[in-house]
């Protein structure tokens, strides 16, 4: 395992440019946040002008990610936890919904946004199972060598990996799915991958067109990305993992608490789900 500096995780210097928005920070004023600026504050009310239905999809989200947590905590044995792009700390983070299950879980954040970095320093100073790193998620190699994730990740055993609501916003040339066998491959096996993404049902029809109309505002917008991707092309981000039941489906479908007893909003159509197992 590599040796690192204890001090690695909070000397990365950080700026915060207010007068660009943030992924993370308008994430953060969907979910109806406070960690966020005038500038991100005016994407999401441009965003909501043209597509009001934009903070159900963060909600949606937000809510698979707990069920998720909940789930490999208290079912797998999985102790070990890379969230990739963690975004900004909201009420049930990844560590608290892991740990209150299973106090030894381990949770290592991984984020290159300069206030997600400065929440991630905070959380060092109350939580001794809860790390940061400031790599690039897009750049798995870096992830997967950085001093942090190796001192506090044990890849002999297995991990659970999150890319929840993050690959939607990779606008590169390199194919997603490309991107998650690099992470798959470095995998134990055992390992958990859980992955959500913005969806396009391709019907033809109402939801198809939602999701185009989202997807042009998002990318039109100073965020630049919000890619609603096919079937086939998200279920590549799971290249040799076993999804387990009930497999790629709606966010709010994957194992919902409870029976539904009230109308999901038509955007949850647009937003899929799923968890794999490396064999």
């Amino acid at each position: 395992m590599t040796e690192v500096n204890p001090l690695v995780e909070s000397a990365t210097p950080v700026h915060i440019d207010t007068g660009k928005a943030s992924i993370a920070r308008v994430y953060d004023a969907f979910l109806g946040g406070k960690d966020n600026y005038e500038v991100d504050r005016a994407v999401f009310e441009d965003v909501k002008r043209v597509t009001p239905e934009a903070a159900d999809l963060a909600w949606d989200n937000r809510e698979f990610l707990i069920r998720v947590t909940r789930f490999v905590a208290n079912q797998t044995g999985v102790r070990q936890f890379l969230d990739c792009g963690s975004g900004l700390p909201t009420a049930e983070n990844t560590h608290q919904v892991a740990q209150r299950l299973n106090p030894e879980a381990k949770v290592v954040y991984v984020d290159n946004d300069p206030v997600v970095l400065a929440h991630g320093r905070a959380l060092l100073e109350e939580n001794e199972q809860t790390h940061f790193s400031p790599t690039d998620i897009f750049e798995p190699r870096q992830v997967l060598e950085d001093p942090v994730v190796n001192r506090y990740l044990d890849f002999s055993e297995p991990v659970a990996l999150f890319q929840i609501g993050t690959l939607h916003h990779h606008v590169g040339d390199r194919d997603p799915g490309d991107l998650m066998r690099e992470y798959v491959d470095a995998l134990p096996s055992g390992s958990l991958v859980a992955l959500s993404h913005f969806y396009d049902p391709e019907d033809g029809d109402y939801y198809s067109g939602l999701a185009r109309r989202m997807e042009k505002s998002f990318t039109n917008s100073p965020m630049g990305s919000g890619l609603f991707r096919s079937r086939a092309q998200i279920e590549a981000m799971f290249p040799g993992l076993e999804l387990i039941e009930p497999g790629l489906v709606l966010c709010c479908d994957w194992w919902p608490d409870g029976p539904r007893l009230r109308k999901q909003p038509e955007v949850s159509n647009c937003i899929v789900g799923a968890v794999g197992r490396k064999p």
